[in-house]
């Protein structure tokens, strides 16, 4: 197997769990609706490890593209072979969102509730709010990057790191994830978000496209800083990457800060007018 396809593999197995999860919990009818975020959670945590544990041997099972941009920021991965990661990750993530809506497929002819449907591919804010939504997928790509270079830093016996890591995606659901419903990760919601948009889903509504960039970009600028930050404290290097990239996030930030508000008044805008 090359690391191309255990890229596939191994995201595609995350989204058949992690999809599975918020159908199970939330679908009409299914016998686990109502099982709540500790379910929720737990799935994520789950289907992480056992795609770890699948293509971890092949190809790193990063199953993240900003793990492979964490990862590639800080040097311990070529910046060459993101591309491909990148587009195996979205591939996987597709195919997993494909699969899981055949397996519930009886569950959503039923369920009525357009949000519901829409999140067992990707994910949505509680309360919208361009900066804080931002942000928070920042915060937690970031401490995914930190867990993650803290988890590679450590001896564990052989064959556990994956459970581990897993409990890491757990952590974070429990601790940070109530505000976006923590993505993390673009290929978990953008792939997903693509499928739902083409799949004949009864009943479906909009795939929230005007949402969309903040799980893709918020994440891939978390999980490089975050990997910066981690290799510059733990290192105690604080070299011309580390000063300039946050600047850079400074500056987002500020720029996010300032335009929110308004960001904020084109949404509801757009919302008020297609209703």
């Amino acid at each position: 197997m090359s690391p191309f396809i255990g890229e596939i593999l191994g995201t595609m197995i995350l989204i058949i769990f992690g999809g599975g999860v918020v159908a199970n919990v939330n679908l009409k009818d299914s016998k686990a609706q109502g099982g709540g975020w500790i379910v929720v959670a737990l799935g994520w945590g789950l289907g992480v490890a056992m795609g770890v544990y699948a293509v971890g041997q092949v190809s790193g099972a990063h199953l993240n593209p900003a793990v492979s941009l964490g990862l590639a920021a800080v040097g311990d991965f070529p910046w060459s072979d993101v591309p491909g990661y990148i587009l195996a990750q979205m591939i996987g993530a597709f195919l997993g969102g494909c699969i899981v809506y055949f397996h519930f497929l009886p569950h959503f002819r039923r369920e009525d509730d357009k949000a519901l449907k829409l999140a067992v591919f990707s994910t949505d804010p509680a309360i919208p709010h361009t900066f804080s939504n931002f942000l928070s997928e920042f915060i937690g790509t970031a401490m995914l990057l930190i867990g993650l270079l803290a988890i590679g830093s450590n001896d564990f016996t052989d064959g556990l790191n994956p459970f581990i890591v897993g409990f890491l995606i757990v952590a974070i659901g429990l601790s940070l994830g109530g505000t976006t419903g923590y993505a993390i990760n673009p290929a978990r919601d953008l792939g997903p978000r693509i499928a739902h948009f083409f799949l004949p889903i009864p009943g479906k509504g909009d795939s929230n496209w005007q949402y969309a960039w903040i799980p893709v970009i918020g994440p891939a600028c978390g999980g490089m800083y975050g990997a910066i930050l981690f290799k510059a404290v733990t290192e105690a290097t604080y070299s011309t990457v580390f000063w300039v990239s946050t600047v850079i996030v400074a500056i987002l930030f500020a720029i996010l800060y300032q335009l929110s508000d308004k960001l904020q008044d084109t949404v509801h805008a757009s919302s008020e007018a297609k209703n």
